[in-house]
């Protein structure tokens, strides 16, 4: 929740920045966040079935988000279509949207990580690294109960996040990516850093020849996301809201 505060906070800057209304980010992310809750927990019950359908577990916790299990792919895909929804209703420009967003989002993943530590969860292999994270023994892996230490790997993204964060800015000042791209530049760059530390991660996962599933969806997204970049027409920076004259209801002031 404070992630996604944040995130509105930053976006609503963005979008005014990008000559869009301010009242249109809560609208669009009133309906993208509960599209997105339920998209990450759908996620991570569709690749994690075992966890909840398995003979002797307990179908009904697939509701229990506070326990923790939403996928980031997910919030994202179906976040999207609750933002898109939200773009529609406003009349405005969702890959301009999403370009503002952006920023904020991935600085929203690095807040929300932070829950990894104090539930003690989705840590790294045994390390005896300065930085360690000590694991009580109830949290620890089956297989290392009597080892203490394991890889931050919860601070390894939030790291990354926020490196993300400053490529986007960065780049949206040198190129002035617009039309989607800086949105898909956020993704390939997330994906990157995804694909490292999920490597380094020892909690339950599904695995494809020798990788995580996690790993194949970051692989496949980045090669959408790099595509995206490649092929997207280009886009005017400005380009948030209709023309007055395809929207005749909406002055110039209201738009600015």
């Amino acid at each position: 929740m404070a992630g996604i505060i944040v995130a509105t906070v930053i976006t609503r800057r963005r979008w005014a920045a990008q000559g869009g209304r301010v009242d249109d980010v809560l609208d669009v992310v009133t309906w993208a966040v509960p599209f997105g809750i339920l998209g990450g927990r759908l996620y991570h019950v569709i690749t994690d079935p075992e966890l909840y359908f398995a003979a002797g577990r307990e179908p009904i916790r697939a509701l229990y988000i506070w326990d923790g299990g939403l996928g980031i792919w997910g919030a994202v895909a179906l976040g999207a279509v609750g933002a898109w929804i939200g773009c529609r209703r406003r009349g405005i420009s969702l890959p301009a949207f999403a370009d503002a967003l952006a920023p904020g989002l991935v600085i929203a993943q690095a807040i929300g990580r932070w829950g990894n530590y104090f539930n003690q969860e989705l840590f790294g292999r045994p390390t005896t690294l300065p930085w360690a994270l000590h694991i009580d023994p109830a949290n620890r892996p089956a297989d290392t109960p009597e080892i203490a230490l394991y890889h931050p790997t919860f601070l390894y993204e939030c790291l990354w996040d926020l490196a993300v964060a400053g490529l986007l800015v960065w780049a949206q000042r040198r190129y002035r990516l617009t039309n989607g791209r800086l949105f898909a530049l956020y993704v390939a760059a997330y994906t990157v850093g995804r694909g490292w530390i999920e490597a380094l991660r020892v909690d339950h996962a599904n695995h494809i020849l020798g990788l995580r599933l996690n790993d194949w969806t970051s692989l496949i997204i980045f090669i959408a996301a790099v595509a995206y970049l490649w092929r997207a027409p280009y886009g005017r920076a400005g380009d948030t809201a209709p023309e007055p004259e395809q929207n005749p209801t909406t002055t110039r002031a209201e738009r600015v």
